[in-house]
């Protein structure tokens, strides 16, 4: 109830004053009833509020208007009132209109819409419906959310080079493999290691680095692997270093694992030998279906002295260095992936030196390959994807014609078929198979046609055992005269057992063959490892090591079989 004070007021006493007071309390408590009453209850759930603006606007535009009473300046009249009702002598109790329609009883001057709607926005807020919120407390307040700086990034320790699924194949390409180097990359990948003795390695800016260091001591019987009547065996002295790294970008990638290491024989300094490997990737993601591929790779092996490429009895055994690189572009067109590269690698051969003194060059071995590789492959499912590859290469000598008058370059076309496999994590890897073919400048070298294979596989048959599969096969150069090259196969098992989460079983078995074309001389080879690795925490194992190595060969000289016993201390820092 609106009540406006007239000129009566004035003249009234203390009395009449608080009777007025009184009267204007009882009103505006009937009139804030009814604006509570008036408001609705939102819907279960709703958090929103009624506008009281905005429902005292819609109920002033639905109230009918009743038209101002003349003022007599005696009062102001209810807007019940009758045309001869009392005046001014007091305030009316408001009554029903003659529509039935209850009205407030506040006159219908000019400022009575100002007036309910300030009583409208005094209202206490609509009382809030719906679920309580307890079940979301909880969840905010008392589940501590994971801090990303307390995981670790558990990376898995380098033990040697892991070999990429290229490398083998272009590796006999360059004309270098060895039985020392097929030997040499038995037990060199890890498998699976336990988390909880896994190294984290050391984070420098966006890249993670994995260093190892591992000084191993033994005895060795037959340290030169040669034959019986020449023996001398030695204490054993092996060190070695790798480092492996990998980017943490979030598109691209460079990627890398180098190994370099020593053994020294106190007892036989000629034996002693130095041993490298390295690979170096770098992906660039240019778009969502084009990738380029960046490798570096390089080798550092030794000869042995009763090599049929040699054939002499050196005091030394020479050193054998490849090295070369692969740039590629990688298009994918929906399910069909397409990849070119072209590929450079360099292979050079040190001279062997007599006991005499004399001097066996060997400079007239050094080539340079040169080749394009295409290859294409269909995604079937996540699991499965065959491929097919078209390699064409050219290999071109230093020298034109070597130390018996014979030019050795040559022309090859390889073609293969395999498949990628990533059956979850039970098998894993890839395969593949074809034939080389070899055509040589020289007419007195004939056409060599030969069967390649490259497969690495990781099988996991449970969680603590695991068996790996590696397997290549091509063509190599060979300085034998009358030989256009060999055919060389290789093929490594290995298979780990997990006593316990810190101690692993370790065994391999190594077979290579090599056959000289035209020429009656072949070599087989074989090499078993066993290995016990005890981890004592994250950056220190101990390894203990033993390697059975024999090579029979139809040439004498060429034949040898070896002992070798390790015990080391590997660090992870």
């Amino acid at each position: 109830m609106r009540v406006r004070p007239t000129g009566e007021w004035r003249k009234r006493s203390l009395p009449g004053l608080a009777l007025t007071a009184v009267a204007v309390l009882a009103g505006t408590g009937t009139v804030a009833a009814q604006v509570s009453r008036g408001n609705t209850a939102p819907s279960f759930g709703t958090t929103a509020q009624t506008d009281p603006l905005a429902d005292a606007t819609a109920t002033d535009a639905a109230s009918p208007r009743i038209p101002p009473a003349s003022d007599s300046g005696a009062g102001v009249a209810g807007s019940g009132d009758a045309a001869g009702g009392e005046s001014g002598a007091g305030l009316r109790i408001p009554n029903r209109a003659a529509g039935g329609t209850r009205v407030s009883g506040a006159s219908s001057g000019p400022n009575n819409r100002d007036l309910g709607a300030v009583l409208r926005r005094r209202a206490a807020p609509a009382r809030r419906f719906g679920s309580a919120t307890t079940r979301i407390t909880r969840q905010i307040t008392q589940i501590s959310p994971t801090d990303l700086r307390l995981t670790p990034v558990i990376r898995t320790p380098v033990v040697g080079v892991p070999l990429p699924t290229s490398l083998p194949t272009l590796l006999p390409l360059a004309g270098i493999q060895t039985p020392g180097f097929l030997f040499g990359g038995s037990l060199r990948q890890p498998l699976a290691v336990d988390p909880a003795y896994a190294p984290l390695g050391i984070k420098l800016g966006t890249f993670t680095f994995l260093p190892g260091f591992e000084q191993s001591f033994g005895y060795d019987t037959n340290p030169d692997q040669t034959t019986r009547q020449a023996v001398r065996p030695s204490v054993a002295l092996r060190t070695e270093a790798d480092l492996a790294f990998r980017s943490d970008w979030s598109s691209s990638q460079l990627t890398g694992e180098l190994r370099g290491s020593y053994l020294e024989f106190p007892d036989n300094d000629a034996a002693s030998r130095p041993n490298g490997l390295g690979v170096t990737r770098l992906r660039i993601d240019a778009n969502r279906d084009t990738r380029i591929d960046v490798e570096g790779r390089f080798l550092i092996e030794t000869q042995r002295t009763g090599t049929p490429d040699l054939n002499i009895g050196a005091a030394t055994r020479p050193l054998v260095m490849s090295y070369g690189t692969t740039v590629g572009v990688t298009e994918v067109f929906n399910r069909v992936q397409v990849s070119l590269r072209g590929l450079l690698d360099r292979s050079q051969f040190e001279d062997a030196r007599l006991t005499d003194g004399t001097i066996i060059t060997q400079s007239d071995r050094n080539l340079n390959q040169y080749g394009l590789q295409l290859r294409a492959g269909y995604e079937i499912s996540p699991s499965l994807t065959p491929f097919v590859d078209v390699l064409a290469d050219t290999r071109v000598y230093d020298l034109r014609v070597d130390s018996t008058g014979t030019r050795r370059d040559s022309d090859g076309l390889t073609l293969s078929a395999g498949s990628s496999i990533a059956l979850t994590r039970f098998l894993a890897g890839e395969v593949s198979a074809g034939l080389q073919h070899r055509t040589y400048n020289d007419p007195n070298l004939r056409d060599l046609t030969a069967p390649v294979l490259n497969a690495s596989l990781l099988w996991t048959v449970s969680p603590l055992t695991a068996v790996r599969l590696n397997a290549t096969a091509g063509i190599v150069e060979t300085s034998v005269a009358g030989s256009s090259g060999v055919r060389t196969q290789a093929v490594t098992l290995e298979v780990q057992h997990d006593l316990l989460r810190n101690l692993s079983l370790i065994g391999g078995l190594t077979f290579v063959a090599s056959d000289y074309d035209r020429v009656n001389i072949s070599d087989r080879g074989f090499s078993g490892t066993a290995r016990i690795d005890y981890r004592f925490n994250r950056w220190l194992t101990m390894r203990g090591t033993y390697v059975y190595q024999q090579v029979d060969s139809s040439i004498a000289t060429s034949s040898f079989h070896s002992n070798t016993w390790l015990l080391g201390l590997r660090v992870n820092p």
